[in-house]
């Protein structure tokens, strides 16, 4: 059995992570551009100014996307490449850039699915206290506008954030992505809700300005995987993998307090037990606007957390992975199961079309003696997770799509360019694309809609 006729086959990609042209073309600077020159921030001292030099290079990587039979890229946009100082004047030469580019991608036939907010937060508003500041979620509805007023006529398919659990976890919460802060709980805590109402209000303003617009939002957090199938277990993977914690730098990572209020309009009760005395005044009455019907969910997986039931409160505990249990490059479990249990978790919850929305590997790729990429073990990883995924499709998932990451390799964050997680290898001193082994994998994949695996 294959995945629906209509599956959503394609491949991701982030603004920061390939763009370059940091300080080119009338952009403002993004909290990105500020950490990556701080000494210590980024390993080996890298910076994300040139990137996959895609600002430059766009043709040739729609190209190259054609070439590989991708029908669906997600890529996201940089709110200071269009706003500089983050509200009110618009850079045009930005909006040229993105303009063309989806262009190009529709002239190939490729379907753009554009994230609005992937990490790189204007520094202007940074300044005025970002995502603290209860105008947060103004300052960003506004830039929504715009990316429907300019790009809406063309552009049906809309993701509003990617991964708030990241940067508000690692870049507010353990300072170890850019701004760089460690703050308390009582300003994290408000930011939360400003971006659930920012994500709530975007929405809105999509669905006003374009007619027949997708909408769907892109958090994360390891799927817990149950040890063993017995019940207990199950049960105690899907409590775990939905509950809320209080640890000060580690509680935003978690499902139940991004997608509650997004999906059923409501904050999960163990997260207001711990945190309703942060949330900002009046926030019951912004529950409705954060409570917008979706098109689809999506989620970012890569690997999960073996859970296993116990007699001690609160009823689970995660099991280790056996002795030896691979691991991608960056030191990832490798648990194909994920992409199981995850999607049956959050579609039994939420009942909402999911789409994997990320999922690859970093991998030790070189350049061979005949000048190719051969990656077994990425294409064998995404196998693997691909069966899984086809599995919960069978057993009831509204699976609806899966997009690789990442279509190149890139800047990953604090890890700069020491991992590989791409479907294309980058030479980044001459920014020479090879197309690694995975990818021609992969493109037949797509081609017989899963029916090979």
């Amino acid at each position: 059995m294959s995945f629906r006729k209509d599956f959503i086959w394609g491949a991701a990609t982030a603004s920061y992570q390939i763009e370059g042209a940091a300080f080119e073309g009338g952009k403002g600077p993004s909290v990105w551009d500020r950490f990556s020159h701080e000494p210590g921030r980024i390993l080996e001292g890298h910076n994300g100014d040139v990137a996959c030099d895609h600002v430059h290079r766009f043709r040739e990587d729609v190209a190259l996307m054609q070439e590989l039979g991708i029908k669906n890229y997600r890529f996201s946009i940089s709110w200071p490449r269009l706003i500089p100082e983050g509200m009110g004047a618009v850079n045009e030469e930005g909006v040229a850039f993105y303009n063309a580019l989806i262009d190009a991608l529709l002239a190939v036939g490729i379907r753009p699915i554009v994230t609005l907010f992937h990490w790189d937060y204007p520094c202007a508003l940074q300044a005025r206290g970002g995502w603290e500041n209860p105008d947060s979620p103004e300052w960003f509805n506004a830039y929504a506008a715009l990316c429907a007023e300019r790009f809406g006529d063309r552009v049906k398919d809309f993701i509003t954030f990617n991964e708030p659990q990241c940067f508000i976890g690692l870049g507010y919460c353990a300072g170890v992505h850019a701004p760089g802060y460690v703050m308390p709980l009582s300003s994290t805590i408000p930011m939360s809700h400003h971006v659930l109402k920012a994500h709530g209000l975007a929405v809105q303003t999509l669905r006003a300005r374009i007619p027949g617009v997708r909408v769907g939002y892109a958090p994360c957090a390891d799927p817990r995987i149950p040890a063993s199938d017995d019940p207990r277990d199950i049960e105690a993977a899907r409590q775990a993998y939905f509950a809320v914690t209080d640890d000060p730098q580690g509680w935003a990572f978690n499902v139940a307090w991004w997608s509650d209020p997004v999906l059923l309009g409501r904050y999960p009760e163990d997260g207001l037990a711990h945190f309703a005395k942060f949330l900002p005044r009046g926030w019951e009455e912004d529950l409705a606007i954060i409570h917008q019907p979706l098109d689809f969910y999506c989620q970012n997986i890569y690997s999960g957390r073996m859970t296993r039931a116990c007699d001690q409160a609160p009823g689970y505990e995660q099991a280790p992975h056996p002795v030896g249990h691979g691991k991608t490059a960056i030191q990832w479990p490798v648990t194909p199961d994920a992409l199981y249990w995850g999607p049956k978790f959050l579609y039994e919850r939420y009942r909402t079309p999911l789409m994997i929305s990320e999922n690859g590997m970093s991998s030790h790729d070189v350049v061979s003696l005949d000048g190719q990429v051969h990656d077994p073990q990425r294409q064998d990883y995404m196998h693997r997770y691909l069966l899984a995924f086809k599995r919960a499709a069978e057993d009831g998932v509204d699976a609806i799509g899966y997009l690789a990451w990442s279509l190149m390799d890139n800047f990953e964050w604090a890890y700069g360019y020491t991992e590989r997680f791409g479907l294309v290898y980058v030479d980044y001193a001459t920014q020479e694309r090879i197309v690694k082994d995975s990818a021609r994998w992969y493109k037949r994949v797509m081609e017989s809609n899963g029916a090979i695996l």
